[in-house]
């Protein structure tokens, strides 16, 4: 049986990408067939299909992609059939999960997964919630809890609180009891007060690292500052947590400069490692508990996919954009 999917064979825009026919893969002994309802976009796909950063080459292929055929981590849908040693799933459950630590391949009808990347989808969650949440959800939760002793956080700011991850950190940082301020672009500043933020900031409007207030934890999701003004936007205990950077200047301040000033000095700098499906049963009971809902701005369909990454590339995105594939068929 043939199945759709949108492929890459080289680097570059989203005009390299195809929809194009394949056989529908049969699952190892460890593995999950899972028929795709829903899959979201993440700059993960953006930054793979570009062949940057350079580290992606160096995991994907140098010159080319030869480890993965199609992008698309973050999946929902239907186990269609389980291998040998799966015990955890049964043909016909709801599952989803982050695929990024395996062979990726969401942008399709189907796609095979490994056992431990999947879990059950709660009754309530629809498929595109359940996309949505994974990647975005947990970068999130790992970043508002990283490096946290048990201090109590009054005062948290999200930056790039209008994307995927900024929506969820706004929801679960007031979960946690925090007074959130949340910084983006105009045109998502009602997005952030809709997901509860107390205070937005345009940047372009206002610097807000630079306007003397200062912040028990900021959740970066795009750096572009110099560590010493985020030290000094800092409280003492403070955290500074990067889960994503604009400014490879900043991004190599984080990494090489924030290890020394984290030890001989009173406030806290790090890069948040991803760390797939990790805590996500945490997530599910905030989702459960309406403390973080994703926001999903627009779907596309399979055969969509350049237009709905061109538009990711553009940073209009409220949210979380979805990839309907069973639409498609």
């Amino acid at each position: 049986m043939l199945l759709k999917a949108v492929l890459f064979s080289e680097y570059g825009s989203p005009d390299v990408l195809r929809l194009d026919e394949l056989e529908k893969p049969i699952p190892n002994d460890n593995e999950v067939l899972v028929k795709v309802h829903a899959v979201s976009v993440n700059s993960w796909d953006w930054e793979l299909l570009r062949g940057t950063p350079f580290i992606n080459r160096v995991m994907f292929g140098i010159f080319r992609p030869t480890k993965i055929r199609a992008l698309g981590c973050d999946i929902a849908g239907c186990v269609a059939a389980v291998g040998s040693q799966v015990t955890q799933f049964k043909p016909g459950d709801a599952v989803f999960g982050d695929l990024s630590g395996g062979g990726w391949g969401g942008f399709a009808e189907f796609t095979c997964a490994k056992e431990s990347e999947l879990t059950l989808k709660p009754e309530r969650m629809s498929f595109e919630n359940a996309a949505a949440m994974p990647q975005a959800g947990l970068l999130a939760l790992q970043g508002l809890t990283y490096k946290k002793h048990g201090r109590n956080e009054q005062k948290v700011l999200v930056n790039g609180g209008g994307g995927g991850a900024g929506t969820f950190a706004i929801q679960i940082a007031k979960s946690f009891g925090a007074e959130v301020t949340a910084v983006d672009s105009a045109e998502k500043l009602e997005t952030m007060r809709q997901c509860g933020a107390d205070h937005v900031i345009d940047y372009a409007q206002e610097d807000y690292i630079n306007n003397d207030e200062q912040y028990d934890r900021i959740f970066d999701c795009v750096a572009r500052h110099s560590i010493f003004d985020y030290r000094r936007a800092l409280t003492r205990g403070g955290v500074y947590a990067m889960i994503g950077g604009d400014s490879e200047t900043s991004v190599l301040q984080i990494m090489l400069l924030g290890p020394i000033l984290s030890i001989f000095g009173n406030k806290k700098f790090g890069i948040v490692m991803h760390r797939a499906n990790k805590g996500m049963q945490e997530l599910i009971d905030l989702f459960e508990a309406g403390k973080a809902v994703p926001v999903i701005e627009k779907t596309y369909s399979l055969s969509e996919v350049p237009d709905a990454l061109r538009y990711f590339d553009a940073r209009h995105v409220k949210g979380k954009i979805i990839i309907m594939p069973q639409e498609s068929s």
